[in-house]
């Protein structure tokens, strides 16, 4: 785990610089690695020191424009960076909210609101949290209750999301909440975008406790009675279901580049184990039991990859990306938890001890079956849009 690409990344890159870009934060990050990310972990800490890092190579702001701090690039380079993150043994989950908010600002914010945050998430400095899940919407982001209501010159927000990520080493939280005039004048969902402190008067979060083993902490958030000022709102009021669709293709690549990051460091260690056990006077590798599987994990994952990368390529190029994301979401999910469990069995019971640090990512990898969309819903769009299958929901 040395910090070189692993598995042959050129059938993945779309671009000259990509490969570069690859070796440059494998090589970052591998200077971390597992165990690092482990004690973290362990300690409940952040992985501060890593993320610094990543924020001052410049890393963290390859997707967010030139004019406010960032590098110019797109998703692409951003898939990248994910998933050369868990390769290593890293899978940073924050990264995969900044995909969300970040495009979301930079496309609908106003000149303030790109100023205030933009800069400070391209180089790390400063983070926001996402809220758009609740208790009783699941899915269906047209039940979403939180609601804001114009008082004065702001508004006044009241409600609870649930599994909000990251909000408390967050300094803002993007909210999507129900526009009450709007959705009362039109009897439709309107939905509205707004970025509020995490400071703000009014907001209680309650820790969730789960199975997934990582630094960022899940949480209950409750709004009540929170003011907001009107500059919190993120572009137009009830269009923030429209606006949030531009975070939601970043949001599924970023799930996917995770997932195919824990499949390449689970299969690197399965490869290097199988090489390197023997077992009556022979690698275990040598026997085709061992190998074919972690060979068809691979084939599989390098299928997911290549999915994942046109995905990002086509939301770059301003294309419908939609079907794409999904898809590659969707078998990066599949693919890297059969390349995580065949990689434990070929550990025997060592890959059951932390030590070797793939037990302990399988919840992680096991989260994107179901978040940030769950696999049925993902079957649903495709048997509608790409099957042209009766609507089943």
């Amino acid at each position: 785990m040395s910090g070189e690409p692993m598995f042959f990344s050129n059938l993945v890159d779309t671009a000259d610089h990509h490969a570069d870009l690859r070796e440059s934060v494998g090589r970052l990050v591998g200077e971390f690695g597992r165990k690092y990310f482990q004690e973290c972990v362990a300690k409940g800490e952040q992985p501060d020191a890593l993320w610094k890092k990543l924020g001052e190579a410049g890393f963290l702001g390859v997707h967010i424009p030139e004019e406010y701090g960032g590098s110019g690039g797109g998703m692409a380079e951003f898939n990248i960076v994910i998933e050369e993150c868990a390769a290593q043994g890293c899978p940073m989950l924050y990264l995969v909210i900044t995909s969300i908010c970040a495009p979301i600002i930079a496309t609908y914010g106003s000149d303030e609101l790109k100023d205030k945050w933009l800069p400070g998430i391209a180089d790390g400095s400063r983070k926001m949290a996402f809220a758009i899940t609740e208790p009783n919407a699941g899915s269906n982001t047209h039940k979403v209750t939180t609601t804001a209501r114009r008082e004065g010159n702001g508004w006044v927000l009241n409600g609870a999301k649930y599994w909000t990520s990251g909000i408390d080493e967050a300094e803002s939280v993007l909210v999507v909440a129900r526009d009450a005039e709007l959705a009362e004048s039109t009897g439709k969902s309107a939905l509205s975008l707004f970025v509020l402190p995490t400071n703000t008067p009014g907001i209680t979060m309650q820790k969730i406790e789960a199975a997934v083993q990582s630094p960022e902490n899940q949480f209950s958030v409750f709004f009540d009675d929170v003011k907001m000022d009107a500059d919190a709102l993120v572009g137009e009021p009830g269009q923030g279901l429209r606006q949030v669709f531009a975070g939601l293709n970043p949001e599924r690549i970023s799930a996917a580049a995770i997932n195919n990051g824990i499949s390449r460091f689970a299969l690197s260690k399965g490869s290097a184990y199988a090489q390197d056990r023997t077992v009556w006077s022979q690698p275990i590798g040598a026997h085709q039991g061992v190998a074919h599987p972690l060979a068809e994990a691979y084939i599989e994952v390098q299928a997911a990859r290549l999915l994942n990368a046109r995905a990002a390529q086509l939301y770059d190029a301003g294309e419908d990306a939609a079907e794409a994301a999904n898809m590659a979401k969707f078998l990066a999910a599949e693919t890297s938890l059969k390349a995580l469990d065949q990689a434990i069995q070929v550990h025997g019971g060592n890959g059951l001890s932390l030590e070797y640090g793939l037990a302990d990512l399988w919840f992680i990898a096991r989260l994107h079956k179901t978040a940030p969309v769950s696999r049925e819903m993902i079957l649903n769009y495709v048997a509608q849009h790409s099957l042209h299958l009766a609507k089943s929901y």
